[in-house]
């Protein structure tokens, strides 16, 4: 399990990477946003391992084994996602400034915003991996990928390719700890609707026991 989370997990941050690529290359940002959704879809579809769609399903069902993954997997996400950062500004060098502009105003921001943020995103991640998991559809992807990206919610794998791009132009050390809020802020949120939906049925349960 630990290998073809670290494998699937560099599979799905080059993935990631790609949608970041097409979002930047793209003037219109609802084209780009709904573009992005190939990420996932492929990730999904072809069962490779993305932290911020595991986390939530992790919290349904913990174990040890899963536990030891989820770090493991966020390790080859941000592998493949920083690689395909170096490699699409190598091939698109105009995406760097592009991406500049929007690591600056993320940095700007600051971290309570950065991850209040990341929480939504993680809160649609999980809505849209539990809804493919659960009713074997792609709706939830599809429009829960470009709601997060035009509400300007932050993904924490998505955002290592976007500094990676930027940091050709000038590296900021902050990037590094944006990024881990962001971690935190995703991993808050794809708790949060299976706690709730667990709170749920534990007090209907209750209520049909009297």
């Amino acid at each position: 399990m630990l290998k073809s989370a670290f494998w699937g997990g560099i599979a799905s941050g080059i993935m990631v990477g790609i949608g970041g690529t097409v979002y930047l290359s793209c003037e219109n940002k609802v084209v780009g946003a709904t573009l992005f959704s190939v990420a996932l879809l492929v990730i999904c579809l072809l069962g490779f391992y993305l932290y911020t769609g595991k986390i939530g399903l992790f919290i349904e069902k913990p174990d040890k084994l899963s536990a030891f993954a989820l770090p493991v997997g966020l390790a080859g996400n941000a592998i493949g996602a920083g690689l395909t950062g170096f490699g699409a500004a190598l091939v698109k060098p105009a995406l760097v400034e592009t991406a500049k502009k929007i690591c600056d105003a993320k940095l700007e921001g600051g971290m309570l915003k950065g991850l209040v943020a990341a929480v939504f995103c993680g809160i649609l991640m999980y809505a849209a991996v539990k809804t493919y998991g659960t009713k074997g559809t792609l709706v939830g992807i599809i429009f829960c990928i470009p709601t997060f990206i035009l509400c300007g919610f932050e993904h924490s794998v998505a955002d290592v390719y976007y500094f990676t791009v930027a940091s050709l132009a000038k590296f900021d050390p902050m990037s590094i700890v944006f990024i881990l809020v962001a971690v935190a802020g995703n991993t808050l949120g794809g708790w949060l609707l299976p706690v709730l939906t667990g709170l749920a049925k534990g007090k209907e349960q209750g209520n049909g026991a009297k």
